[in-house]
């Protein structure tokens, strides 16, 4: 099964374009590793047509937030849609079990004793003043955490959070994650 883990850094806000819907934002890079390369790749707006590839040959998308945020605000570079891929969006998954939301970061500290090399504001700041590398190098910092996150909760059947002074685990139903779905994605590009 080709699992692509993924994140997504903007170049506005919200309070820029004035709006609380995702698709309304601008991409600045999209990162991702590729489970069937075992590599790491980042794409600009104007390489999305090689980025096409990777997403539409995955069995699943996984990430943090991604169905709320990622793949809504992907899906509107994308000429076909999204939505029809298998995804795992592990921020849905905490919040089912748990009840709330959880960051990232908190949960790779709490699970992993790893933590983000940043966040999503400092990146548009770092956009904005010309520094596409730190954008990429801190977009793959994401998907890694996100990757390692998903492969613990697979091998364990939880991740942990931290509550106040106690570290506490969320127990996740993991046994349908790796089940291979029907695709009914059509693709629309080229390959």
């Amino acid at each position: 099964m080709r699992k692509i883990v993924f994140d997504i850094e903007t170049s506005n806000t919200f309070s820029d374009v004035g709006s609380g819907n995702p698709a309304d934002l601008d991409i600045s890079v999209v990162c991702l590793h590729d489970s069937a390369t075992d590599e790491y790749h980042s794409f600009l707006q104007e390489d999305f047509s090689k980025l096409w590839k990777f997403i539409e040959g995955a069995d699943m998308l996984i990430g943090y937030n991604s169905d709320h945020f990622d793949i809504p605000l992907l899906d509107k570079y994308y000429p076909g849609d999204l939505t029809t891929i298998k995804s795992l969006d592990l921020l849905k998954e905490i919040h089912a079990s748990l009840g709330r939301r959880i960051k990232l970061d908190a949960v790779a500290q709490a699970t992993l004793g790893e933590k983000k090399s940043g966040h999503g504001l400092q990146a548009i700041t770092w956009w904005h003043a010309g520094e596409k590398q730190k954008v990429i190098d801190y977009c793959i910092q994401d998907v890694k955490v996100t990757k390692n996150v998903y492969e613990y909760a697979m091998k364990h059947g939880k991740v942990k959070y931290k509550d106040l002074s106690k570290i506490k685990d969320i127990q996740l139903d993991t046994s349908k994650w790796g089940d291979k779905e029907a695709s009914t994605l059509t693709h629309t590009l080229p390959f």
